[in-house]
């Protein structure tokens, strides 16, 4: 897929410079080591990657935090006083489904060619990264600094929009997870 508009080149460039960084390779094999765990358990690997959807479960399961988040982010910037124990709410439920959505990447991402490994590696560092500033966010409502909590969850989200343009890179540009079978008729 070529970008077709000027704005899309630079992160296009930016992710395809991924591929071939080997500055990821550390960081590439501390997840290797972790996704073998998962080869451990056959039935919960197979579970996480969506052979029982016949598709990749990852893409589904992001859906909740990404949705939460973005729930929390409109009511932060919308609802005011109103708003406010709904978005705290939603919030802390996307850091606790953050790991689903974590563990099925992860085995989406085992076994793929070292220029999706690194890819996959820089989206979930961005992804780590964000789950960090939500949390830091939670707490900080928590705590009674809600302005502060609300702008670190504004991070969060910018964090996350970058890591999601690695993940549809993975997907549309590298064709992963190479696993995925469709499932007969």
């Amino acid at each position: 897929m070529t970008p077709t508009h000027p704005a899309a080149a630079l992160p296009r460039r930016l992710a395809t410079r991924l591929e071939t960084s080997r500055r990821l390779d550390r960081p590439t094999h501390a997840l290797r080591r972790a996704a073998a765990q998962l080869d451990r358990v056959p039935a919960l690997r197979a579970l996480l990657r969506g052979e029982p959807l016949g598709h990749a479960a990852h893409p589904l399961v992001t859906d909740a935090p990404l949705g939460m988040w973005t729930s929390a982010m409109v009511l932060d910037l919308t609802a005011g006083e109103q708003g406010r124990a709904a978005a705290d709410r939603l919030v802390g439920l996307g850091v606790l489904s953050a790991l689903p959505a974590a563990l099925t990447g992860l085995a989406d991402w085992s076994g793929s060619p070292a220029r999706v490994e690194r890819v996959g590696t820089a989206h979930a560092a961005l992804n780590s990264v964000a789950l960090g500033l939500y949390s830091a966010s939670w707490l900080l409502r928590r705590r009674g600094s809600r302005g502060l909590g609300v702008l670190v969850g504004l991070a969060g989200g910018g964090t996350v929009a970058a890591s999601g343009y690695l993940g549809g890179h993975l997907a549309f540009v590298q064709r992963a997870p190479r696993h995925a079978r469709p499932v007969a008729d």
